[in-house]
């Protein structure tokens, strides 16, 4: 089990943010390819009674050339300003056979997404530029994840990150907005 503080940042230049980045010392810790397989209930959403989400990860560590399978419950335990998640989290061998066993118990409802993910360590935060399939979510945006909101702070003000650009929604919350415009 992990726990994990996190924001989103949102409608940025990118490309000028890692820039940033590596002109302040950010090493490149991670180049992957990653398909998320949301998988929930469409009679009772996990969401209904779990403030969390049910995911099975493939990544494709693009530099090491290693492809790595997790099962994880993401639990929210929402801080005013930051997302707070646990993670329960366990490496699975068998991606289909593990769909087809949640399938067995009621899970019915199954996305999947696939997105590119460059990680870099700065100041031991994690910072990921994340760019999702147009069909899962058209924009580009970077994940924070740090150790405290003390360390978010001192983060957003060292990449002179503006309040408004900041978010707290997973990703299923983004694209929820993006159905109602």
């Amino acid at each position: 089990m992990e726990r994990e503080l996190e924001v989103k940042v949102l409608g940025m230049d990118f490309h000028y943010m890692e820039k940033k980045i590596v002109k302040l010392g950010g090493k490149l810790i991670a180049k992957e390819h990653q398909v998320n397989t949301l998988i929930d209930s469409k009679d009772k959403p996990i969401k209904s009674y779990l403030d969390a989400y049910l995911r099975i990860r493939e990544t494709k560590d693009l530099i090491l050339n290693k492809v790595n399978i997790n099962l994880t419950l993401k639990k929210n335990i929402n801080l005013k300003g930051i997302r707070d998640n646990i993670e329960i989290s366990t490496e699975i061998q068998d991606k289909d056979a593990m769909i087809q066993i949640l399938k067995n118990l009621g899970f019915d409802n199954i996305e999947v997404g696939e997105k590119e993910r460059k990680s870099y360590e700065l100041n031991d935060a994690r910072i990921d530029f994340d760019k999702w399939d147009e069909k899962t979510y058209p924009f580009p945006y970077m994940e924070i994840e740090v150790k405290s909101k003390k360390h978010l702070n001192e983060i957003i003000s060292l990449l002179e990150i503006p309040q408004e650009n900041i978010s707290t929604k997973s990703i299923v919350e983004l694209r929820d907005e993006l159905k109602l415009l």
